[in-house]
């Protein structure tokens, strides 16, 4: 870990209650595909916003739809914040430099995530986020942008506890559990099924999903599209079932959907995963679409 990670801000009236308002800016999966087929659930890739009254934001990854998470804050300098990352590949990174409350200066933004292959987070970045692949470094953004390598932790991000675990992927990939205001939120937006078929599911994973309000899992293929592109680091709608039952998980939400994807064929596949969730023990199933905003409050 790179620096100390910011400590609880809290509104006169807020002590760390109220609902956790989470808001998906972002759901797609490897590339940004806005067009008309998916116009309902969105082409913007991997973003996803937890939001307390009189607290600073959580964002799950920084993908494009970063930049639609941006036009809600302030651009006066005075914007705090802590992303999630669970990886760098380009869909869950590339939002940062259109991400404009950041680019003020006196703004603040905390990234965590996994060290890839030995090079930590900031040397990554610096490596990919430069001419002449882009016009701009993440140390030109006028505002700090820290960042700290954790790959398996138990941290404090305000007021929310985060349970950080390692998730089976291509490469080095975090999942993120978020207690916060008396509600949980597991993130695993990319989950390699087991390639021996064996169905099992990763302790870690487990572990993070245990009995949370709400899942946000990769459902990126049906069960035949996994057959054919079964080593690409994600799994099947059927299995992202298979991890809310066996965890426990009160609501599922489909996520990362793949760009081939139009919105007829989430239907379908939202359709499918409700009839494999019948009677397990899962409250609701849903497909996260861009705009989709719900509160969770303690029961």
């Amino acid at each position: 870990m790179t620096a100390q990670l910011p400590s609880a801000t809290a509104g006169p009236d807020h002590e760390g209650g109220g609902a956790l308002r989470v808001t998906f800016y972002g759901v797609r999966g490897s590339t940004p595909c806005p067009c008309d087929t998916n116009r309902r659930y969105g082409g913007n890739t991997a973003c996803v916003a937890l939001e307390v009254p009189g607290e600073d934001p959580i964002i799950l990854d920084l993908g494009t739809g970063l930049r639609f998470f941006g036009l809600t804050q302030p651009t006066d300098g005075t914007f705090r914040g802590t992303a999630l990352i669970t990886h760098l590949h380009w869909d869950h990174v590339q939002g940062l430099p259109f991400f404009t409350p950041v680019d003020r200066p006196g703004a603040r933004l905390d990234v965590i995530g996994p060290r890839q292959s030995g090079v930590d987070l900031a040397a990554a970045f610096e490596e990919f986020m430069r001419p002449p692949y882009f016009p701009v470094r993440a140390a030109d953004l006028r505002g700090e942008i820290v960042f700290h390598d954790l790959a398996e932790a138990d941290v404090a991000v305000g007021n929310a506890k985060v349970r950080i675990r390692p998730v089976p992927h291509v490469g080095e990939t975090n999942g993120y559990r978020v207690d916060w205001a008396g509600v949980s939120v597991a993130y695993i937006s990319d989950h390699q099924a087991p390639l021996d078929r064996s169905e099992r599911v990763s302790d870690a994973v487990l572990e993070l999903c245990d009995g949370v309000d709400l899942l946000i899992h990769d459902a990126q293929y049906t069960p035949e599209e996994w057959e054919e592109k079964a080593h690409w680091g994600h799994c099947s709608v059927d299995f992202a079932v298979k991890v809310a039952r066996e965890s426990g998980a009160r609501r599922l939400a489909l996520f990362h959907h793949d760009p081939g994807h139009g919105d007829d064929f989430v239907d379908g596949l939202l359709e499918h995963a409700r009839r494999v969730a019948q009677g397990c023990g899962i409250d609701e199933v849903l497909a996260a679409a861009e705009g989709m905003r719900f509160d969770l409050a303690r029961a």
